[in-house]
């Protein structure tokens, strides 16, 4: 295998979601409102903002496309916004890990990764930013010198669910999808999405995200089934 893929949230790191985004906005909204921005006016714009990431269509970064949206939703100049929203990524935002769980095999899932495939890539969903994906590795362990490559929303032009997402990845680290492996727990996200641009898939069932439009048939297993299948790769 050239490459190795893991998706981050209820893969790499357990979740409640739910309390995630309600602790994630709470915090966010705290930094940002004194700015000048009511509450829930904020949240609905970072909302829209996030969806236009998803449908980024390659032309921007998802960065650019975030604050595009936001800045022409609120009718701000985003200068201040993107200065508080980065100081809050880099501080505040690991509070959240008060709402995420322990995961004791993540390190070693991604060292039987690193002595299966010659690359392995945090494919998070792109649309938070680097010091986002950083502090919630940091929760189950993990380092930036783990992966070869992490998604971030200022580096990628596409999110999941789009095929193109993973295609660029590809590219990206010179590897053609079907001698990539992509490790997830979403069958819509992960496992059609990555199927659909050519790679490999193995859906990881310990809190899995069902998507009844997108039933995935292909290999899956807990957490140390996963493990046990990439020490036999």
């Amino acid at each position: 295998m050239k490459a190795i893929l893991f998706d981050m949230d209820r893969t790499l790191l357990p979740m409640d979601e739910e309390l995630f985004v309600k602790n994630y906005f709470g915090g966010l909204s705290r930094k940002l409102c004194p700015l000048g921005v009511e509450k829930e006016p904020l949240i609905a714009t970072i909302w829209k903002a996030t969806g236009g990431m998803i449908q980024n269509d390659g032309s921007h970064t998802n960065y650019e496309v975030f604050w595009q949206v936001f800045a022409k939703e609120l009718n701000v100049d985003a200068t201040a916004f993107i200065e508080a929203s980065d100081a809050f990524y880099q501080k505040e935002f690991y509070d959240v890990k008060a709402v995420t769980a322990e995961n004791p095999l993540a390190v070693e899932a991604v060292k039987a990764a690193r002595a299966a495939a010659d690359k392995v890539v945090l494919a998070s969903q792109p649309i938070f930013p680097i010091a986002a994906q950083l502090a919630r590795a940091s929760f189950v362990g993990l380092k930036e010198e783990d992966f070869d490559l992490i998604t971030a929303y200022e580096t990628e032009s596409y999110a999941k669910p789009n095929p193109k997402y993973y295609e660029s990845i590809c590219k990206r680290l010179g590897v053609e999808p079907k001698d990539c492996l992509m490790i997830g727990n979403d069958e819509k996200e992960d496992m059609y999405a990555a199927s659909q641009a050519g790679l490999n898939c193995y859906l990881v069932t310990d809190h899995i995200n069902a998507r009844e439009d997108y039933p995935w048939d292909g290999p899956r297993g807990t957490f140390k089934d996963m493990i046990e299948m990439l020490k036999n790769l």
